[in-house]
């Protein structure tokens, strides 16, 4: 059998054919997973997975029309543009929280989900490392007052602290796991998010 002793993925949406997938033996899914400045949009029973410093993922899925969704951005807004005023531009980047949440739920909307359903979850925004702007504490900031100013009630929430977390979702049912990992992994995530940010200011 091709596929060894698990059956095919199911085929992306459009536009998430570059998110890379893999099967999970021990939870029979397969697990989409997504880096800084991505995310995914699934019907399907799989589950979305990253790892998360400074970062925020906002999830999201609407019960009725069975869809579902995680972001991974870097930042709250570009440029320094308030929540109120920034005009997402003609290729808009899902590094930026602003971005990332009005991308993501178009992506939704366009499958069927309504946001008046839209179940809501939110992890990340650490503080991992020592004498540099807290980059997690603004991004925290911005998805409380992104919530707030959209009507979105989250049904759970883990921001802050200084563990960095590995997280995975499954859209199907809202189930959330987060694992707080040590500090083995702190430098490995330092450097990472440095260099996306450093892509981003380039």
């Amino acid at each position: 059998m091709l596929f060894g002793h698990h059956p095919p993925p199911a085929t992306a949406l459009p536009g998430f054919e570059h998110i890379r997938r893999f099967w999970d033996a021990p939870r029979q899914r397969f697990i989409a997973k997504i880096l800084p400045g991505q995310f995914y949009v699934t019907p399907h029973q799989e589950v979305i997975s990253t790892i998360l410093g400074s970062c925020v993922s906002v999830c999201m899925r609407d019960p009725v029309a069975d869809i579902g969704a995680m972001n991974h951005f870097l930042l709250p807004r570009s440029g320094g543009h308030s929540i109120h005023t920034e005009i997402v531009d003609s290729e808009p980047c899902a590094r930026y929280g602003i971005h990332a949440m009005e991308m993501m739920l178009a992506e939704l909307e366009r499958h069927g989900a309504r946001r008046e359903r839209l179940e809501v979850k939110v992890t990340g925004g650490g503080r991992i490392g020592e004498g540099m702007n807290d980059i997690g504490a603004h991004n925290a900031e911005f998805t409380h007052e992104y919530m707030q100013m959209n009507g979105f009630k989250m049904l759970a929430c883990d921001l802050g602290g200084t563990a960095p977390r590995k997280v995975h979702y499954f859209p199907d049912s809202g189930r959330l796991l987060i694992k707080k990992l040590d500090d083995r992994s702190l430098e490995h995530i330092h450097r990472r998010e440095d260099k996306f940010l450093h892509e981003i200011e380039s």
